[in-house]
């Protein structure tokens, strides 16, 4: 479904060119979920803005459904970092802006997003301004908002870096129920190793800038997944391990010693 042939990104402004992203390569699947991790700078959030068709490559192509990307699109959805709510449209309003923004009728998109609404957990909110929610319940909001149209592919940024600890263990719960009934292609960054076993069925580790892959991992663990006590917690742990050694590995990186993993959806590992 999503295709990045050698693809390159180069900045360049009044101080020089930085190299964000150098060759990169990777085929997602259709309704397969990917997870891209990396340290901070590697240029996830680029590659992911390119996939959406805000950015241009420098260099090397991008297909979704076969097709080469030349702008947004509107079967791909993107949730970015902040829920980016209207402050002044009520939630239902929220939910159905892009039914308004791409010209289709509203009152045939009006039951499906009071149907996600409710199965999101906001029924009995849908008359309520962004600013009398929670940010989790808000980001809640942006996620409905990017599957009224149901996408062929979600893209997401970080959706979940804003928030405390337990509402991202909840949120990456949830995220999974609702990949497991869209089956939406989906391409998710974050910083979060946890967040990454949880949800992927692969997981793609980015080098330090320029980003190239150094390494896609494999998440053979049966859905529905938990990071709590379970009878896959081994696998889950492998995962997670392999993940933080490919992140910590110094193998010659500028930079690496001053890196700390988020594992845990939040939490700091222990020191020994």
């Amino acid at each position: 479904m999503i295709r990045l042939d050698g693809v390159s990104r180069t900045f360049r402004g009044p101080r020089g060119t930085v190299d964000a992203l150098h060759e990169v390569s990777l085929d997602v699947r259709d309704g397969e979920f990917v997870a891209v991790v990396g340290r901070s700078g590697c240029g996830k959030s680029t590659l992911l803005r390119m996939v959406a068709g805000l950015l241009e490559t420098s260099g090397g192509r991008i297909l979704v459904g076969g097709t080469p990307v030349a702008g947004p699109r509107r079967d791909v959805a993107l949730v970015f970092q902040r829920p980016a709510l209207l402050p002044w449209r009520s939630v239902l309003d929220n939910v159905l802006l892009p039914v308004e923004m791409f010209g289709w009728k509203r009152g045939a998109y009006r039951g499906r997003a009071l149907a996600l609404l409710e199965t999101a957990g906001l029924g009995g909110f849908e008359k309520r301004l962004p600013h009398e929610l929670s940010g989790g319940m808000q980001q809640r909001v942006a996620l409905c908002r990017s599957l009224i149209g149901r996408p062929k592919v979600m893209l997401m940024d970080e959706p979940f870096s804003a928030l405390d600890a337990l509402t991202r263990e909840e949120l990456a719960g949830e995220l999974q129920r609702v990949h497991m009934e869209s089956a939406a292609t989906t391409l998710f960054v974050t910083h979060s190793i946890d967040e990454a076993v949880l949800l992927a069925d692969r997981v793609a580790v980015l080098t330090p800038r320029p980003g190239r892959i150094r390494k896609i991992v494999e998440v053979n663990i049966p859905r529905p997944r938990t990071l709590g006590r379970n009878e896959h917690q081994a696998e889950v742990a492998r995962c997670s391990a392999e993940l933080h050694e490919l992140l910590m590995s110094r193998a010659g990186e500028e930079g690496a010693e001053t890196f700390t993993p988020i594992t845990s959806l939040g939490r700091r590992p222990p020191t020994s």
